[in-house]
């Protein structure tokens, strides 16, 4: 009886202290991952936390870490590529509204300052685009846009950017191959898409922009071409990433801040279509546009 009072609570003790040592060399990656997850700082974000051998829960677990990780590195990349990209683009019309100011305050025009005006004006539109822009970009990253689900006529919206180009009268609009066409969505976001595909293209064109629209096998098609100097192919990607601009010594006030098919792509992809760009048949840039048709 004596040696059973001795025995039993020696082996509890030998078996607490197994436990103990198995818990812990169990959870010890688990500790390893916290400690590395927990001193990584905001500026280490290209850190990765220790994947044990194996095909367990634990290296399962650190695997999936490592993944959260490496998109939060990607996403945070991009977010300050786009504030870098965004501040630069901000100071140059900022920078010419301040300098006109300058000039004026301290040699005023003796002509009026009808010219002045018309200069400040001019940076103020561009200024307000930019401004648009980056917020809707902004906006839809963050997936706040949440546009109406209505029943559009795209063909109105193809005549309506059509009639716009036609009045400022810079180059001929061949909008004959326009034809009645339907989509599901957001009116607004989508007039906004033709405007910038038809600034681009009349942008480019030396003389001309087509517009086309058709209907067929549920899908409509839209295709905007003109008769400049087209896309090389090689580039035919990267014009729809954010801040592109192809030629890079085409200024800024004439070329824009490369948002324009950015955006065009951005709400082509939320309204379940695709875009792609092409050779016209007059040679210069031809975009086209798919997306589900309805009844």
């Amino acid at each position: 009886m004596t040696s059973l009072m001795v025995s039993i609570p020696v082996v509890v003790l030998l078996l607490a202290a197994v436990v103990w040592w198995l818990m812990g060399r169990a959870l010890a990656p688990m500790e390893a991952i916290r400690a590395e997850v927990s001193s990584i700082r905001g500026d280490e974000l290209n850190r990765r936390v220790p994947v044990p051998s194996g095909d367990d829960e634990v290296s399962r677990l650190a695997r999936t870490m490592n993944a959260l990780l490496e998109r939060v590195e990607q996403a945070t990349a991009r977010q300050r590529q786009f504030v870098g990209d965004a501040s630069h683009e901000l100071r140059s019309p900022l920078t010419r509204i301040r300098s006109t100011l300058e000039v004026s305050i301290a040699h005023p025009p003796t002509g009026g300052p009808d010219s002045t005006y018309d200069s400040l004006l001019s940076d103020t539109v561009q200024l307000q685009q930019l401004v648009d822009d980056l917020l809707f970009l902004a906006r839809s990253d963050s997936g706040l846009i949440d546009g109406p689900d209505d029943v559009v006529d795209l063909d109105d919206l193809v005549l309506e950017q059509v009639r716009q180009i036609r009045a400022r009268g810079r180059v001929f609009v061949d909008a004959s191959a326009v034809s009645a066409a339907r989509v599901s969505g957001d009116a607004h976001a989508l007039s906004r898409a033709i405007a910038n595909l038809g600034s681009n293209a009349e942008r480019h064109a030396a003389t001309t922009v087509t517009f086309a629209l058709s209907e067929r096998d549920d899908r409509c098609e839209l295709v905007v071409g003109d008769d400049g100097p087209g896309i090389p192919v090689e580039h035919r990607e990267a014009v729809f990433k954010r801040f592109t601009r192809l030629d890079s010594a085409r200024s800024r006030g004439g070329g824009g801040a490369g948002l324009g098919l950015a955006i065009v792509a951005d709400i082509v992809v939320r309204h379940h279509g695709t875009i792609h760009v092409g050779t016209s048949p007059a040679g210069g840039a031809c975009l086209t546009v798919a997306l589900p048709s309805v009844d």
